[in-house]
C-alpha cells in the first residue's frame, strides 16, 4: 500500500511540472519603433499600429515635426523604421548614417499655392514675391526646382527674384491667410485646406522636374534589416496589409486620419482632394532616389557635397516578399 501511495504520488508531481512546464506565458510580440509624420498621406503607414497583432508586432509609434527629425531619431538608435520624404534619407546617407530606403509609400503631395487677388497665375509670377516653404522638406526641392526652371533667382536674404520665408508646416497656411506670405509650397492635407476654405489658389502641382511626382519613404536602420530580419519581414507585411486595406476602402482611410490622426480637424471633403493628390503606394525605385538626390546636389538642398549611390541603399526585397506573400502586384 505504501508502495502504492508512493508511486501516486510519484504520478502526481510529475503531472504538476508538466503542467507548470507548459503553462509558461507566451512569448512578448516583437516591438517595433516606429517614427511618423502628421500628414494625411502618412496614415497608411500610421495604421499599422492597428494591424500589428495580425502580424505577430507591436508598432509603438511616435510622431515628429519633420522628416530630418524622424530621420535624427533613426540614427540615433531611438527608432527602427521611420517615415520620411526622400531628401531627409538621402541627406542621411550622404552622411554616412546607416539607414536603408524599403519601400515608398505615397505620390505626389505637395502644390504651389498663390495668395488670392496677388496676381500669381504661373511661377514667372513669383518675382518679387515672398514665398513659404519648409526648409529642407521634399517641398523646398520642388520649389528650387520649379524656381530655376523660370529662370528666377531665391534666398531667404533680400537682393534675390524670390524671398523665401522658412516656416514649419503648421505655420504655412496661417502665414498665407494673414497675408504675411505671397505664396507657398505645402504638403496635404494642409494646401488641400487653404483651398477648400477659399485664402490659398492652386499655382501648380510641382511635378514636372526631374524628380517628376516625389515619394515618400519607409526607412530602416541597416542594423534593424539586417540584425531582425524576421521582424523586419513582419513589419513590411504588415505595411503592404495597411496600405493595401486603405487603397481598397478609402473610407477606411477617410475615417482614421480624420479621427485618429487629425482628430476631426479634416473634412471629408478635404482629405478626399488631399489624396486625390498624394495616393498611397509601395513602390520606390532606385532612380527615382538617385534623381532625387542629384537634384539637392544641383541647388544645394542638403547641403550634399555629392550625391549618394541609390542602389547602395534603396533595399526592395522585403517589400517584394511581402507583397508576393499577400497577392499584391
Amino acid at each position: 500500500m505504501a508502495r502504492t501511495r508512493l508511486h501516486l504520488t510519484t504520478l502526481v508531481a510529475a503531472l504538476f511540472c508538466s503542467l507548470v512546464g507548459t503553462a509558461r506565458p507566451a512569448r512578448a510580440e516583437d516591438v517595433v519603433r516606429l517614427g511618423n509624420l502628421k500628414f494625411a498621406h502618412y496614415g497608411a503607414v500610421s495604421y499599422m499600429t492597428q494591424l500589428g497583432s495580425k502580424c505577430g508586432i507591436k508598432v509603438e509609434e511616435r510622431m515628429f515635426a519633420k522628416g530630418p527629425d524622424v530621420m535624427q531619431a533613426l540614427i540615433a538608435g531611438a527608432l527602427d523604421v521611420g517615415a520620411t520624404a526622400s531628401e531627409a534619407a538621402i541627406s542621411a546617407r550622404a552622411g554616412g548614417a546607416s539607414i536603408y530606403i524599403v519601400a515608398g509609400f505615397a505620390k505626389g503631395g505637395a502644390r504651389l499655392l498663390a495668395r488670392p487677388g496677388a496676381g500669381i497665375k504661373k511661377v514667372a509670377d513669383l518675382k518679387g514675391k515672398k514665398v513659404g516653404v519648409t526648409r529642407g522638406g521634399i517641398q523646398e526641392i520642388l520649389l528650387i526646382a520649379e524656381l530655376a526652371k523660370a529662370g528666377l533667382s531665391y534666398s531667404d536674404r533680400s537682393g534675390k527674384d524670390v524671398f523665401l520665408q522658412y516656416l514649419a508646416f503648421a505655420d504655412l497656411n496661417q502665414a498665407l491667410q494673414g497675408g504675411d506670405l505671397d505664396a507657398i509650397m505645402q504638403s496635404e492635407p494642409q494646401s488641400s485646406q487653404a483651398l477648400a476654405k477659399g485664402f490659398g489658389v492652386e499655382i501648380l502641382k510641382p511635378y514636372d522636374t526631374p524628380i517628376g511626382s516625389p515619394i515618400r519613404t519607409l526607412v530602416m536602420t541597416e542594423k534593424f534589416y539586417k540584425e531582425k530580419r524576421a521582424v523586419a519581414q513582419k513589419l513590411m507585411s504588415c505595411f503592404v496589409m495597411s496600405t493595401r486595406g486603405f487603397i481598397a476602402d478609402p473610407k477606411l482611410a477617410s475615417r482614421y486620419v480624420r479621427e485618429t490622426l487629425f482628430k476631426g480637424q479634416v473634412s471629408e471633403a478635404e482629405f478626399d482632394a488631399g489624396i486625390a493628390n498624394a495616393p498611397y503606394s509601395y513602390d520606390i525605385t532606385p532612380q527615382h532616389i538617385q534623381a532625387t538626390a542629384d537634384l539637392m546636389v544641383k541647388f544645394g538642398v542638403g547641403k550634399l557635397k555629392k550625391a549618394p549611390v541609390a542602389t547602395e541603399f534603396v533595399k526592395t526585397d522585403l517589400l517584394e516578399a511581402a507583397k508576393k506573400s499577400l497577392g499584391v502586384k
